[in-house]
């Protein structure tokens, strides 16, 4: 078994080198597909795990992500960073003790948003105390935890570029690792980013640029949210329409589990 230590390390090196991608798994299935089929690292997305409660993003609460984490973990060696959201409570503190929570259940990463679910972004410095405090704890676990910090104006209808290159300026001198800011559209948005932080930066796969594209402007790494979760989703309802309606050709299909659990 790899150990948190060496997987803490294999990530923190990701960062370090060529520019990657880190694909968002939603349960432990599609999470070992993922690792069988040669991805690096792993991370998790809200909206696809509250999905598989039945519930929307925003609606599943610090415990529930915690065995999310340890089930994902407990079924593939990669490296796994997960989505905080805004730390499941309004303090700095409450940001702190998220980042303790899944370092315990075997993350080595997880981000921190500057969104708060009730529908508002935080203040600035009040954002920037809850990074601190989230570095401080990612700080304090006994293997490297890579710390990322979300500016989230370009997916709350505050698409304020200059704003958000301030936010996550303030949050690199706050302790984060890495830098995300979801939702930029072009290569001119990505590249202003880059230019603007000397932390990695976290891009956005929104479908309209290609890995070459981002990995040019900046981007050091690349998820894709709850992207993938939404394509099977996709494939699901169409097939069950189908089969709703009298065609069943869609049960058809096969693919190479065996195969794939076996490697991953």
């Amino acid at each position: 078994m790899t150990t948190q230590q060496a997987k803490g390390v294999a990530f923190q090196a990701l960062h370090e080198g060529a520019p990657f991608v880190i694909p968002n798994p939603w349960d432990a299935g599609s999470a070992r597909v993922l690792a069988a089929l040669g991805f690096e690292a792993l991370a998790t997305t809200s909206s696809g795990f509250a999905y598989t409660l039945g519930r929307l993003d925003g609606e599943t609460t610090l415990d529930e992500v915690a065995a999310h984490v340890e089930g994902l973990t407990g079924v593939t060696e990669l490296p796994v960073s997960v989505d905080l959201e805004n730390g499941y409570g309004e303090s700095p503190e409450s940001a702190a003790e998220a980042i303790v929570r899944v370092a315990e259940a075997g993350a080595v990463g997880g981000s921190i948003e500057d969104y708060d679910p009730t529908g508002r972004l935080y203040e600035p410095g009040r954002a920037a105390e809850r990074v601190a405090a989230a570095a401080e704890s990612a700080r304090g676990v006994s293997f490297p935890f890579t710390l990322t910090a979300r500016a989230e104006n370009h997916i709350r209808g505050n698409p304020d570029l200059d704003d958000t290159i301030a936010r996550l300026q303030a949050y690199e001198a706050a302790g984060a690792d890495c830098l995300y800011a979801p939702g930029l559209q072009t290569v001119d948005e990505i590249r202003a980013v880059y230019d603007a932080v000397s932390r990695p930066l976290n891009v956005l796969a929104l479908g309209g640029l290609s890995f070459a594209e981002l990995a040019d402007a900046g981007a050091q790494r690349v998820s894709v949210g709850g992207g993938l979760t939404w394509v099977a989703v996709s494939a699901f309802a169409e097939a069950a329409r189908a089969i709703r309606d009298g065609d069943f050709s869609s049960l058809e299909v096969r693919i190479p589990l065996r195969e794939w659990f076996a490697q991953g």
